[in-house]
């Protein structure tokens, strides 16, 4: 079926197709093998044809995920979905928010905006069900012809050799084998590949339980997140609740270890909750149905390494968090985001193997502090002793008057991009800077006019030029005789590079002020917008050798 053909993303079927691979005397080989057509896997595949890296993606159903799933896709996210060419139908179908609302019993103690500041072009998060994200993702693939997508096959067999992987894929018509000089294992939480590997994922299991439930009502309350710690309408228990587009809620109600799962999902049990949550906060005549309910239990774990010789593993099934923070997605697709140009530039002979390597250490650092914003939220929300929920008790109470204590309330670190300040790839400063924008920082947004003068945005100026898949970029900052200097270094360094101006004036304000800019200032970023150098006045032997780190060489 042409997924264009139908807005009800929920009930969409992909046509199996049998493809000539199947017949082949000998496997096919591919370049890249993607398993798993979820986010992760269809945004890793996207931006590799994007980068011109021919890509097979399996999925081993013909279906987008039911229910809501991960909903809230953060500010970083987005921008990565803009350079895939997506972000933007996301924005205007989702919810977006920078609010959220923090209550203790019946009292709210405290609010935060998580984007206080203007000069930004997209949201701090829109709240959005994964099936639309999933939808429009495939819509985007099935644009681009280096991309083929095969639902409804399953890989149930792999080898790895020196020079590619064989794949056994199970379809409807029967097995057939592929070759793949490297495969990206996106297939979520219960990973076949992993599995098939004989590899796991470690980590510590939360014994709670929790119910989410999508609730289609027509309550007119703001688009703002809400948590509740012990609220009279679901005592001694946490709430959590969302809006999301086509007038969805999403609702989580903490129950307990204890509690029934079969029992809990059921519509005429979770009714009483929805409406007591109503009725509490002023909406006691709202109409609601439920459209999609779970029970659930999570685990913050990942595996020990996310490479293994050709194949490298990505989102779910490299690494799991619990939901509180919207940590799961987001990280998962920037996990893509730096796996695509990595891929892309040894393929294209551009860099050494041990840049992949460099793939695998990133993002297992990215994973450990997931993991650790993860694991001390659900230990605030869920304590697991009468000494714990005093502290956390006491916190809350205290928060209502005292700032100090409420940079201790914790109802969930939300996703910010890692800063990757240990990466090998990264040049250490010899200039003193200020501010955030450290080597292994994602580049910041900010106004600027673009090459035609009209108003802009800096990270849409950052993308390189069609054909450049690999192609680093330097932002130059100013003019006069500073800016000029740190031009002509750049062209006798004799690297290509995508150069970006940031003028000075009103059109460039805000830009140099968050990166600490002067004029000659310059910033490279790696195809994947982190900074990997910076300077004041670079000579061309410092940024050939920044780019040639960057690449791993050497």
């Amino acid at each position: 079926m042409d997924v264009t053909a139908s807005l009800d993303y929920q009930s969409l079927r992909f046509d199996y197709k049998r493809h000539p691979d199947q017949d082949a005397a000998t496997p096919a080989h591919h370049p890249v093998v993607v398993v798993g057509a979820g986010p992760v896997g269809l945004a890793l595949a996207i931006d590799l044809a994007q980068r011109q890296v021919p890509v097979v993606l399996l999925d081993n159903d013909c279906t987008l995920s039911t229910g809501s799933r991960a909903i809230c896709f953060a500010k970083r996210t987005l921008e990565v979905f803009d350079r895939l060419g997506c972000a933007g139908r996301m924005v205007d179908k989702g919810v977006s928010w920078n609010v959220g609302r923090v209550f203790f019993g019946d009292e709210q103690v405290y609010s935060f905006d998580l984007l206080p500041e203007a000069g930004h072009e997209r949201p701090a998060f829109i709240n959005l069900q994964q099936y639309y994200v999933e939808g429009y993702l495939a819509e985007r693939a099935a644009e681009l012809p280096l991309i083929e997508l095969r639902w409804n096959n399953k890989v149930v067999g792999i080898e790895q050799g020196a020079d590619q992987a064989l794949l056994t894929i199970e379809t409807p018509e029967g097995e057939y084998r592929l070759a793949a000089g490297h495969v990206a294992a996106c297939d979520g939480s219960r990973s076949s590949l992993r599995q098939l590997l004989g590899l796991e994922a470690k980590g510590r299991v939360f014994r709670d339980r929790f119910l989410i439930a999508d609730v289609n009502m027509d309550a007119d309350l703001p688009t703002e997140r809400r948590f509740w710690f012990d609220p009279p309408f679901h005592p001694k228990q946490s709430v959590l609740l969302h809006k999301q587009a086509d007038n969805m809620w999403r609702v989580d109600f903490q129950l307990g270890w204890d509690a029934d799962p079969v029992e809990e999902r059921k519509h005429e049990n979770i009714i009483p909750r929805v409406r007591a949550l109503l009725d509490s906060i002023g909406h006691q005549g709202a109409r609601f149905d439920i459209g999609w309910a779970s029970v659930y239990t999570f685990a913050c774990q990942r595996m020990e390494r996310f490479r293994h010789g050709r194949v490298l593993f990505a989102g779910d099934s490299a690494h799991g968090v619990s939901p509180f923070g919207a940590r799961g997605a987001n990280s998962g697709v920037q996990d893509a985001d730096n796996l695509a140009w990595k891929l892309a530039a040894v393929l294209r002979g551009e860099a050494p193997d041990a840049l992949l390597d460099s793939y695998a250490s990133e993002r297992e650092y990215a994973a450990d502090e997931n993991i650790r914003n993860s694991t001390r939220a659900t230990d605030f929300i869920t304590p697991k002793s009468e000494v714990s929920r005093l502290f956390r008790d006491a916190v809350l109470e205290l928060s209502k008057r005292h700032a100090f204590a409420r940079a201790l309330v914790n109802s969930g670190r939300l996703s910010v991009p890692s800063t990757l300040r240990e990466s090998t790839l990264n040049t250490p400063d010899v200039d003193a800077f200020e501010g955030p924008m450290v080597p292994g920082a994602a580049a910041a947004d900010a106004p600027l006019a673009g090459a035609d003068g009209r108003a802009g945005w800096l990270l849409r100026e950052l993308s390189p030029p069609a054909g450049a898949a690999t192609r680093f970029t330097a932002l130059v900052f100013g003019d006069g005789a500073e800016a000029e200097r740190s031009l002509a270094a750049l062209a006798r360094a004799d690297v290509a590079l995508h150069i970006v101006r940031v003028p000075p004036g009103s059109t460039g304000e805000l830009a140099a002020r968050r990166y600490d800019a002067r004029p000659g200032t310059v910033y490279l970023l790696r195809p994947d917008q982190h900074v990997c150098a910076r300077w004041r006045a670079p000579t061309p032997e410092a940024v050939r050798a920044a780019r040639d780190r960057a690449l791993a060489k050497g």
